[in-house]
């Protein structure tokens, strides 16, 4: 009697970093989507600036979308249980956070 193959571990790629990758740092983020892709635009807003130049697309499939979302809340999971837990502000919405225009300090009353 022979026994059944053991499956294999499917075996994570060899990531390689290029020496000239350059880095983009984002704190905007555009999705829209086709019927075969999603697309992510990267954007870095700079305070009180109205436009935000788009830095970076990255478009991927709608199943590689999800695995990100996966791996994105695995990852903050672990982020949190490390940290401590990011709170969101619950006093205005996702969009009001993400574009209202920058809020500089309130002003000193003058001193009498």
């Amino acid at each position: 009697m022979t026994t059944p193959p053991i499956p294999q571990k499917p075996v994570s790629p060899t990531l390689e970093l290029p020496a000239d990758l350059e880095l983009v740092y984002a704190n905007l983020a555009r999705i829209a989507h086709s019927p075969s892709d999603i697309v992510f635009d990267f954007a870095h807003l700079l305070p009180g600036e109205p436009r935000a130049k788009i830095r970076s697309r990255v478009v991927m499939t709608p199943l590689s979308a999800k695995l990100l979302v996966r791996a994105l809340t695995e990852n903050l999971a672990r982020y949190e249980a490390a940290f401590g837990e990011i709170n969101i502000p619950t006093n205005s919405t996702l969009a009001d956070n993400l574009f209202k225009p920058f809020q500089g300090p309130t002003p000193e009353p003058p001193k009498e």
